[in-house]
């Protein structure tokens, strides 16, 4: 299982992204769950290379077991094996046959998911290619078994205003924890079309369910074939663990690179495997070598020079200080199109060079102050813990304007000065977005998003507000101190805007122990 993600980048892009837990029952029976994620990013945009990532509690699971027992001896001259996957809030089921010699997929039904299958293919080459031969007999034969995958996403993944709004209860957070978990999945009514910004099929909130859903598949995958042991991730061998989350996480990159078509940030995926942290992502090099070596190359040799190459991505600790909430808010227009989006920026950047890069550098050294700020904050609530609580807590009942004057005390002072420039830093940095997006064309900020952000940072005890991942219409997120966040999301249910349950857990890939339906 893994846990939800909440990516903060270092330059005002915001995005979500997960974590993936594990379960296993006598290695029979897998289940990840992978948490949604928040980014700011440091060079801007979702093309960023440098960013933090906080883990939220929203996470995607998949269920792995076999579809059949055990084969015998005889049937291992078989080359076919069947797999079928789940996906119980959407209604669908969708079953498809694989080669074990080059390991294609022949699907029997409409509905296809490429993070799905790329997920597969990927997971099954990389046991081909780290298992040795004294093992593969022991793979065919558990490969021979089929597999059953069920995919089941937090409530938190998906839009369901409509539904609250049917039952005519309002638009809080305890309206969607009064739904059953893992509810059936509203469907747009339009068209799907990134390409000219029509809505997804599905309405979403903008957590990265994609990157989620891969993560958790290739780590039940991965684990149920023996060539990591997520088991670990939850006991206290660090070393061991971490080799085996790397590569978790270089298999996850790959294939949800490979199924989107490009190589993007990476910070989903990295905060659906890790949880939260501060991450420089790897080189693009890696995975489009592989790109281009897939047509011409055994799919296992491929994903073996991956697994070998010097993924130079790093990491390190990172949190919100002590007293301080994740709050994530839902609009209510059922998704952007994240690769529009990104496609616009990167167009104006070819077109106008000097401005973007003039614009990329403020937006980034902003976004450097903000990260610099909270961790300030976070040093001194550890030197100062008294005066750090009394601060926090005396700050969440008043508007951000009034809290220089609440204080005389040196070290409070100190506290003080490190909250509004924290709250400065933010301000620079959805001014830089609004610049970028006007220069690209596409709404970043858009004015709807800006009326609200403006709301929410005037609001009691809230230090930061603004639009997550590429920007858009997706959803909102603001930073509250200590018990501030219920005056909040009543502020936003009176905007029209649904507070949604997630919060921050530091969580990556984790060991369960529970069919989450079983809750």
């Amino acid at each position: 299982m893994a846990a939800g993600v909440l990516s903060l980048s270092i330059t005002l892009c915001l995005f979500y992204s997960f974590s993936v837990d594990f379960y296993s029952e006598l290695s029979h029976f897998h289940l990840f769950n992978a948490d949604s994620e928040f980014v700011k990013n440091g060079r801007g945009c979702v093309c960023s290379r440098e960013g933090i990532v906080l883990s939220t509690n929203a996470r995607f699971y998949a269920i792995l077991k076999p579809l059949y027992g055990e084969v015998g001896s005889d049937s291992l001259a078989v080359e076919w094996m069947e797999v079928k996957v789940n996906s119980p809030q959407m209604s669908r089921e969708t079953t498809y046959k694989m080669s074990l010699k080059d390991f294609t997929l022949q699907c029997s039904s409409e509905s296809r998911n490429p993070f799905v299958e790329y997920a597969v293919q990927y997971s099954i080459a990389a046991a081909y290619a780290t298992l040795d031969k004294n093992k593969r007999n022991e793979l065919q034969k558990l490969l021979l078994q089929g597999m059953d995958i069920t995919i089941l996403g937090c409530n938190d993944f998906y839009s369901y205003r409509n539904q609250i709004e049917a039952r005519g209860l309002p638009l809080v957070p305890e309206s969607l924890a009064a739904l059953p978990a893992f509810t059936s999945i509203t469907f747009n009514a339009e068209e799907s079309n990134p390409e000219n910004n029509i809505k997804p099929e599905v309405a979403k909130t903008g957590l990265g369910s994609s990157a989620a859903m891969t993560t958790a598949v290739v780590a039940a995958l991965l684990n149920y074939l023996g060539v990591v042991d997520l088991s670990t991730s939850s006991k206290d061998n660090k070393s061991e663990c971490s080799k085996d989350l790397d590569v978790v996480h270089m298999i996850a990159q790959t294939a949800h690179c490979i199924a989107q078509g490009k190589v993007g940030s990476g910070f989903d995926v990295s905060s659906a495997v890790y949880g939260s942290h501060r991450y420089v992502r790897f080189s693009p090099k890696i995975i489009s070598s592989a790109q281009e070596a897939v047509s011409s190359t055994p799919l296992d040799e491929v994903i073996g020079e991956v697994l070998k190459a010097t993924w130079d991505h790093e990491r390190t600790k990172f949190s919100l200080p002590p007293l301080m909430n994740l709050v994530l808010g839902e609009p209510g227009s059922g998704g952007s199109s994240t690769p529009s989006m990104v496609g616009a920026v990167k167009k104006w950047q070819k077109s106008d060079p000097q401005k973007s890069t003039e614009t990329w550098n403020k937006l980034s050294d902003a976004n450097s102050e903000l990260e610099k700020q909270l961790n300030l904050l976070s040093k001194l609530a550890a030197e100062n813990w008294e005066s750090y609580k009394t601060v926090i807590e005396s700050c969440s009942m008043l508007k951000s304007e009034k809290w220089e004057g609440q204080f005389s005390k040196t070290s409070d002072v100190e506290i003080v000065k490190a909250l509004l420039g924290a709250r400065d830093a933010m301000q620079m940095i959805r001014s830089h977005m609004r610049q970028m997006g006007e220069a690209a064309g596409i709404p970043i900020e858009p004015e709807s998003q800006t009326r609200l952000l403006d709301v929410t940072m005037d609001t009691e005890g809230v230090l930061l507000g603004g639009v997550p991942g590429a920007g858009g219409f997706d959803a909102v997120f603001a930073i509250t101190l200590s018990d501030s966040t219920t005056n909040l999301t009543k502020i936003w249910s009176s905007h029209n805007v649904l507070a949604l349950l997630v919060r921050e857990d530091p969580r990556g890939v984790s060991l369960e122990s529970d069919d989450p339906r079983a809750k």
